[in-house]
């Protein structure tokens, strides 16, 4: 029997020729530029230029390609893996709302900036989550979702939807079993959970339209802190502390960190696990889309397609 493959090659069509072609000229266009030195830099030694090149900047094409690549392994990751760093990334998350309440009880109800120092605690679980790689949805709003809009097809798109469904899942049973240790699990002192408990009740004085709306700019930051970190090395810290207090400080809502405290209110009675879905977790999930893929994605992809 002939194991021989018979079946017609498919040849480049005019069009994929075409696009291809662009393609190359705009890189050779960028490696032109790249090895043409500028007139200050022909006045420079080899060292210095060296210097100057190593000191450039990630262009937006390659930071794009860095966090594709990561998008695309991702995607290709085991369920059982996405689901274990789902699950330690809701629970490294819950830390924000525990930050929040050592801010706020150790500073006192009198203090007059509380709000604003007292959002430096809500950047501690985003610095443990990001640091360790686990997987927390809102970073999903753009990783996974650049590589679907560089190669939009049926395969990639259900690939996004069970990540997204599967990571979303992870983190909110990580966040409720912590709400459920930090109510019922007597390892807080009383000051401490009275704070978090008043935390957790602002979150919740929120109406759904609210709390949808100010979802929005906080999946626009933590999207764009993505984009950034590759940039960032050596400063990874300063820059998730420094827009994730952003977050905290303007009253933006964070799905993950937020159904950790919506889950506070449950398991201390306040608070029905289907209102906590239905009016607080899903329009702020909403918000967070929007911002990290309807709005940042979006951009960010739309900023660099005619280079590529």
């Amino acid at each position: 029997m002939d194991d021989h493959d018979d079946s017609p090659e498919t040849s480049p069509t005019l069009e994929e020729r075409m696009e291809e072609a662009e393609r190359a000229a705009r890189r050779a266009s960028r490696q032109s530029r790249e090895q043409t030195p500028t007139e200050t830099e022909r006045s420079l030694t080899p060292h210095e230029r060296e210097a100057v090149s190593d000191n450039g900047r990630l262009s937006a094409l390659t930071v794009y390609a860095i966090i594709l690549r990561e998008g695309e392994e991702e995607l290709h990751r085991p369920k059982t893996s996405l689901w274990w760093s789902g699950v330690a990334a809701g629970i490294g998350i819950s830390a924000s709302v525990l930050g929040l309440g050592i801010f706020r009880a150790g500073l006192g109800p009198d203090f007059p900036y509380l709000w604003l120092v007292g959002s430096l605690g809500y950047t501690v679980g985003f610095v443990l989550v990001i640091l360790c790689r686990m997987q927390l949805f809102t970073e999903n709003t753009i990783t996974v979702v650049l590589p679907l809009l560089a190669n939009p097809d049926r395969g990639r798109l259900y690939s996004t939807l069970r990540l997204w469904g599967l990571v979303f899942a992870a983190n909110m049973v990580g966040t409720f079993l912590t709400a459920a240790i930090t109510i019922h699990g007597g390892i807080l002192s009383d000051d401490i959970m009275l704070a978090v408990l008043d935390v957790s009740r602002h979150v919740a004085a929120l109406s759904p339209s609210t709390s949808l709306l100010h979802g929005i700019p906080a999946g626009f930051f933590i999207a764009a802190l993505v984009w950034m970190l590759p940039s960032s090395k050596g400063s990874e810290v300063i820059v998730i502390v420094l827009f994730t207090w952003l977050i905290a400080a303007g009253g933006f809502t964070h799905v993950v960190a937020g159904s950790n405290e919506i889950f506070c209110l449950v398991m201390n009675g306040e608070l029905g696990i289907v209102t906590a879905f239905t009016h607080h977790i899903f329009p702020v999930l909403v918000g967070n889309i929007i911002g990290g893929t309807g709005l940042f994605a979006m951009l960010a992809y739309g900023q660099i397609s005619q280079e590529m």
